[in-house]
């Protein structure tokens, strides 16, 4: 009887549900009936299908733009700007954005990329410490730091106070909001010794660029207060200030005003650092910013980083051409070449680091010119680097012949703990040779009081001599004789036969001018016991006291 119970309330509510749920359909009906409106949905039309794939283009076209306008807003060049503009699928949007990336890739090779990682990184740092009531990259240090990467100097009041003017500005003591005065060693095609100064006058952390070194001046506008060193010594008034003529309202400056904050200065180095550096080959300088390559002229490069300090390596860039490859021009008995160099050194996020332009000239009497043709031409540039990673960008364009070759190659600039046994580059030259005193340290291959000319290739005749240069560095002296305890094994290997055709071990110690600091390799090898193959030079350098180990390698080739 109990389950009779239980089932009976639960039929009636059911019925009584239907019953309801049936008045509300056939309501709905009448009402859908009355209006005139079927419940089956109509095929679009025409007109219709169009405005929603309008619609769908648009959203579709969002992270377009905002990767256009957000993320490489201050990156992107105008000539590509207005190709992506052009474009009208999402698949030529693709392969844009992926070109693009590529063209800044200082490592092609690799599946990173480090530059676009670098740019991402500092916009997510530019959000992070300068936003405000805007987003840090859209504030004027985001877009700063995002161009010109972190400041050398970071010369910061947060939240402004007592400041005592420098002397240009007229000295005497004030109050300001807060401001950063950001400074910049060098800055190609701006200048050297960039002072960029933000101040925050709103005290709502929105900082912005500014020209007026008195816009910080919190007291600017009240009378008798932050008063400069003239205005206290009654030698001017603070109405002066403001019947300036150079868009400031500073006071006269003791001792002058130096030349950098001069109205057109200001001015000038406002708009420079919105605008790409001046280039001497303009013809050069489109190739690399247009990334087009040239195979026509052909041409070797080669990097080696020798140690001056922890903080700075000297990189050797040394270009290599063929005589035969270049268009010789006769004049007045003399046949002669010319080369125009442009190069461009830059970090991952596009900062240029260094510019050197340099034209070489190939020439000789005419009657030597068979002679010639079968020998190259080399050209070095010594560039000091701080350890990192680098992007190198070199056009070489033949004058005579117009032939061209832009060729591209990351600098990874090594960084030498003092605690660790280190060397430079291994350099296989032909020719090594003392240099005079008056040389020592300067002039093209000249490294210390050496000249070191690599052999870029690694190929060597027979009859040649074959040049093994290297430095080594951070030995651990003995504690009584202050000099470094260890040794340097040479093995010359034959490549495919692992048939050592050479082998010699020597004590540092017994080296010339040997020291824990640093200790030189110069060595001549002769070649003419080698058969014509390839080789592969290993050195096993081991420094006892530490108990460290190197093993710089090299390959060469003996030729006929």
């Amino acid at each position: 009887m109990k389950p009779a119970r239980f089932w009976i309330p639960s039929l009636l509510s059911l019925g009584l549900l239907l019953t309801v749920n049936s008045g509300y359909a056939a309501k709905n009906k009448d009402k859908n009936a009355a209006q005139g409106r079927e419940t089956v949905a109509k095929p679009l039309t025409e007109k219709e299908k169009r405005k929603r794939e309008e619609k769908l283009r648009k959203e579709l076209e969002t992270p377009y733009r905002k990767w256009l306008n957000e993320d490489v807003t201050y990156i992107i060049t105008d000539e590509e700007r207005t190709s992506f503009k052009r474009l009208s699928t999402d698949e030529e949007r693709e392969q844009f954005i992926e070109g693009f990336w590529l063209r800044r890739d200082p490592t092609p090779d690799t599946m990173e990329n480090e530059f676009k990682e670098e740019h991402y990184r500092r916009i997510a740092y530019a959000n992070e410490h300068y936003a405000s009531g805007i987003p840090g990259w859209k504030a004027d240090r985001g877009r700063i730091y995002i161009m010109y990467g972190p400041p050398d100097e970071n010369d910061s009041h947060p939240s402004g106070g007592s400041y005592e003017r420098p002397p240009e500005e007229g000295g005497g003591q004030t109050s300001t909001f807060p401001f950063e005065i950001w400074r910049y060693r060098y800055i190609e095609g701006v200048g050297s010794d960039i002072m960029i100064e933000f101040v925050d006058p709103t005290m709502t952390g929105e900082y912005r660029m500014t020209m007026d070194p008195s816009e910080k001046d919190a007291l600017l506008y009240v009378p008798n207060a932050g008063l400069t060193m003239m205005e206290q010594m009654g030698m001017s008034s603070k109405l002066d200030r403001f019947n300036r003529t150079d868009g400031t309202h500073l006071g006269t400056s003791l001792g002058g005003t130096p030349a950098r904050m001069g109205e057109f200065e200001r001015l000038e180095q406002f708009t420079k650092l919105q605008k790409p550096p001046a280039i001497k080959f303009k013809d050069l300088e489109a190739a690399v910013t247009s990334h087009i390559t040239f195979n026509i002229l052909p041409l070797k490069v080669q990097a080696d980083f020798i140690k001056v300090t922890n903080s700075s390596v000297i990189t050797n860039i040394t270009m290599q051409f063929e005589n035969k490859d270049l268009q010789f021009q006769l004049k007045d008995g003399v046949q002669k070449a010319v080369v125009n160099i442009y190069a461009r050194i830059t970090t991952m996020s596009r900062r240029v680091v260094n510019v050197f332009e340099d034209t070489v000239t190939v020439d000789t009497p005419a009657q030597m010119m068979q002679a010639i043709t079968g020998k190259m031409s080399l050209y070095q540039k010594s560039v000091p680097l701080a350890p990192g990673m680098y992007r190198l960008n070199l056009v070489a364009k033949d004058i005579v012949g117009g032939n061209m070759n832009n060729y591209e190659m990351a600098l990874s600039v090594p960084h030498f703990d003092d605690e660790k046994l280190a060397s430079s580059t291994l350099i296989l030259a032909d020719q090594i040779e003392k240099v005079p005193t008056r040389q020592i340290g300067s002039g093209q291959f000249v490294i210390g009081s050496s000249k070191i000319r690599p052999r870029l290739g690694d190929s060597f005749r027979r009859d040649e001599k074959m040049g093994i240069y290297v430095q080594l560095y951070n030995f651990q002296p003995d504690e009584k004789t202050h000099k470094p305890e260890g040794s340097i094994q040479y093995e010359v290997v034959k490549n495919g036969s692992n048939e050592k055709v050479f082998d010699f071990t020597e004590d540092i110690v017994k080296l010339p001018e040997a020291s824990a600091q640093q200790v030189t390799i110069e060595k001549l090898l002769p070649l003419n016991t080698l058969q014509p193959g390839q080789y592969t030079l290993k050195m096993k350098v081991t420094d006892k006291l530490r108990n460290q180990t190197l093993t710089p390698t090299a390959t060469f080739t003996v030729t006929w």
